[in-house]
This record gives C-alpha cells, structure tokens and sequence, in this order.
C-alpha cells in the first residue's frame, strides 16, 4: 500500500502527452508576440512601480527598508530573476500548455509536487491581487482628492471603512493614536466591519471583460499598458529637475538587512515572467514568442525599475514616502499638481490592467490543473460562446472580494513573494530534470551552462527566502500553513479524483 501511494504521487506526464494536450485542448489559439510582452510589461511595471516600491524604500510593519539602496536590491533581485526567466524560455516554448509551473512540474516532479506548486501559484496572483487592489484604491483616493472643489465631499473623502480592509485601519489607528470606534463601525458592538468597495466594483468590472475573451482582455491591458509606460516615462522627465542628492543620503540606511529585505519585497512584481507562460496555449506561435516576451520583459523592467527609484528617492525624503501612492505623492511634494493628478488617472488604469493580468493567469493555471482532475470537474467548464473558463473567473473574482476584506497590502505582497521563490525553485528543477529524462524533445530556445545557470536560480532564491525568515512573521506563519492546507485538499479529494 506505501508503495502504491508513493508510485501514484510521482506519478508524472511526459512532454509528448502535455504537447497532445495542448494541440487539441478547447481554448482559442489568438495571442501573438506583441500581446505576451503587454501582458509581462503590465504584471512587472505595474506590479512593482505602482504598488509595493514604496514599501521596499521605506519598510513594512514586519521589514526594514532599503532607502536610496534600493537600486541595488533591484539589481539583485533582476540578477536572481535572470536565471528563472532563461528556465521559464526553455520550458515554455518547448511545451506550450496552460498552467505554467504546474505543469512543467507535473512533467518532471510528478502528481504530488506538481499540486503544490500549483497552489502556492494561487498565493502569486489571486492573494498577490489583493496588493495590487489596494494600491489602486489607494490611487483612486489620491484622484478624487484632485476634484474636491467639483465632487461633494462624501465622494471625495468617502469614510475609510469603505475603502481599506479591518487590518490596515488597525494599524492605521495604532500608528496615530486614533480611537478606531471613530474610524470603523461595529456589529454588535463586537465585530469590526469594514468593505473595499471599489475593489469589489473592480474586481466584478475585470472579471466580465477575462470572461468577454482573451483578445478583448489583452485589447484593454494593451491600451492599459501604453497609457502606464506615458505616465512613467512623465514621472522620470519631470522628477529628474528636483531631484535633492542629499536626499540619498544615507544612501542604504539599514545596511544590507534593508538591501536584501528590499530586494524580497521587490520581487514581488517579477511574477510577470509566470504570467507570460500560463497564456502559452493561446499563443499562435508559442516557440518563437514566448522566450522574446519573457527575457525582453526582465531587462525592459528592470531598467525602468531603476531609473523611478532613482527620481523618487531623490525627490522625497525616505521618511516621507507614501507606501500606498508613492509616485502621485511625491509630484504632490514638488507642486507638480497637475502631473500628480495625471499621474493618478494614468495609475488606476494601469493596476486596472495588472489586477486583469494576474486574475487571467490564475484562472489559466486553475484550469490547467482543474483538467487534471485535481479539482471538481465543473470547475473546467468552457463558455460556449467565449471559449473561455467562466465558471473559474467567477470563483477567482469572489476569493479576491473575500480576501480583501480582511487582507492589506504588505502580507499578500509577502505571501506572493513566497510563491513566487517557489515557482522559480520548481521551474530551475524542471529544467534540470526534463534535459535528463527527455533528452530528446524539441527546444527552440536552450538555457546555457545546464545545470550551472539553473543551480544559481535555485540559490539565489532560497538565499532571498531564507533571509526574509529572520525578518517577517506574520507572512512566515500564514505560508506553511496555506501549503499545509493544499496538501490537505489533495489527500482528501484529488488523490481519490485522479484515481477514478
């Protein structure tokens, strides 16, 4: 009985049967090169630039930040990133399917890892979503500010408790000493109450276009896209005339603790090379483009990743960043009102087109694995008119209303970062193991110096995880016990599943 459990669990598919798969598999075959690079340009730029930068220069309630320094925690982290995005080429255009890591896990590790790494994806795009949702609120709130001599005052500064989660209003209140009766209603007079509803009306909005289709979607991310690159470009040409040098200084604050927390924090945006590969089977020509889309991606990111923290720590003070809206805030610092109040608009488009990316990239992965008969079969069901899993987008976009209430941004941010090392372990394994088992199979783009390149991606990952340990708590605990729970999920209901 050990033996048949412990062959079941290792039980892999080969490259030939996810090729099979993915020729006569039900979903529409329309996304070219151009598309795959919008759709990794708006995970990563939108991601890391709108969001969590802020976080990563200043620190988080549980991390120290990098300050200045934080351009060589994006070195590191690109560095660390360069390694994964090689693997990621190789795999995806030699096996073209949805599902990204979790099938080439499948392909190489076998039934039981391939479900976990699959779940730990979920942590990356559908928990990760929630960082991205409340940095768009964030810069939502920023804009109506703007019109506050046109817009009645309960729209311009509509009660917190509407716009922001139970935990961030604690913080918010401990951090300035308010009474959080006055900020927050309570049921019963015991249970805080508090509802993101642009969030809600976001996610709802997103979740009717990934079910429209995926040309539409990536239509809308690609307009998304153009208008965020405008508004960074904006920000670098404008700052660059008030930037203060003293302003670097000291140029890394909290040594390198704060250099290596910054370099975890900011990793958070680089799952955009995951969210390329999980569109492979809607792409017309996957060997071609997806390896162009990946690597262009990394090096287009990481270059402008740089050059806004180099203006924005130049132009605010550490100290004074705004975690939420950093960019918008700091043009408000310099008078640049106007600037600011673009910057806002061209913002919450852009995370607009992130939060569609990562909610298209989880319901591809969960329809992947749903295929596999690791979950409930109606959960694969094809919309007959779209092609597209609609019963999935709909499950994703209730998890992420769910989790907003109770979530902030730093612990999804953390959490996803922990998916993200995980997926890049996976894909450096994969690439190591498919050259061994399958010696043969067809590559249209090859990783140099196997097994070197990829041994480094595998340790520069476990290094940035491993340190992060000593610094975060909350996020430590709640990663273990989401794994924990995905194993459970598989022994009392897949297991059984893949065996009838």
């Amino acid at each position: 009985m050990p033996r048949n459990i412990i062959k079941n669990i290792l039980t892999r598919k080969s490259a030939d049967e996810l090729l099979q798969r993915a020729k006569t598999g039900s979903l529409k075959k329309t996304l070219n090169a151009f598309d795959l690079f919008v759709i990794g340009i708006g995970a990563v730029v939108g991601t890391g630039i709108l969001t969590i930068i802020g976080t990563a220069i200043q620190g988080g309630p549980e991390s120290v930040g990098a300050g200045p320094a934080i351009i060589i925690s994006m070195v590191l982290a690109a560095i660390a990133c360069v390694f994964s995005a090689l693997c990621y080429s190789e795999i995806a255009a030699a096996v073209p399917i949805s599902g990204s890591v979790y099938t080439y896990t499948y392909a190489t590790l076998g039934e039981l890892a391939a479900w976990l790494v699959g779940w730990v994806l979920m942590l990356n795009y559908v928990i990760g979503n929630i960082t991205v949702a409340s940095s768009w609120c964030g810069y939502l709130t920023q804009l109506l500010k703007g019109f506050s001599n046109y817009l009645p005052s309960f729209i311009v500064n509509f009660p917190i408790w509407l716009r922001s989660d139970v935990r961030s209003i604690y913080n918010m209140c401990d951090k300035y000493g308010i009474d959080i009766h006055d900020k927050i209603p309570f049921l019963f007079d015991k249970i805080p109450f508090a509802i993101n509803l642009p969030v809600i009306c976001l996610t709802i909005f997103v979740t009717l276009i990934l079910i429209k289709g995926i040309k539409e979607s990536t239509r809308f991310a690609s307009v998304m896209v153009c208008l965020n690159l405008l508004m960074i470009i904006s920000f670098i040409v404008a700052g660059a005339f008030y930037v203060k040098p003293e302003n670097w200084v000291p140029f890394a604050p909290n040594g390198f603790s704060g250099i290596f927390m910054g370099a975890f924090i900011i990793f958070f945006a680089y799952i955009g090379f995951d969210a390329v590969s999980t569109a492979a089977e809607e792409t017309k020509n996957p060997q071609k483009d997806l390896p162009v889309a990946i690597l262009g991606t990394l090096g287009f990111c990481t270059i402008l990743y740089i050059l806004v923290a180099l203006v924005l720590t130049g132009i605010v003070p550490v100290g004074d960043i705004n975690p939420q809206a950093p960019i918008a805030a700091a043009l408000h610092m310099i008078n640049k009102d106007f600037l600011a109040g673009f910057i806002s608009v061209a913002a919450v488009c852009a995370l607009a087109s992130v939060f569609l990316i990562c909610q298209l990239a989880s319901t591809r992965i969960l329809y992947a694995m749903s295929r596999d008969k690791f979950l409930p079969r109606m959960l694969r069901l094809v919309h007959k008119k779209h092609r597209t899993p609609h019963v999935l987008t709909w499950v994703v976009g209730l998890v992420i209303i769910v989790c907003s209430l109770f979530m902030d941004l730093n612990i999804s941010a953390e959490l996803c970062n922990y998916g993200t090392f995980t997926a890049f372990i996976a894909i450096c394994i994969a690439v190591i193991i498919l050259r061994k088992k399958e010696p043969d199979l067809n590559r249209p783009f090859k990783v140099p110096l196997v097994p070197l390149f990829p041994i480094l991606g595998i340790i520069s990952c476990c290094g940035l995880m491993f340190y992060s340990f000593k610094h975060l708590t909350t996020s430590t605990i709640l990663f273990p016990l989401w794994v924990l729970i995905g194993f459970a999920i598989y022994s009392v209901f897949s297991y059984k599943n893949l065996r009838e």
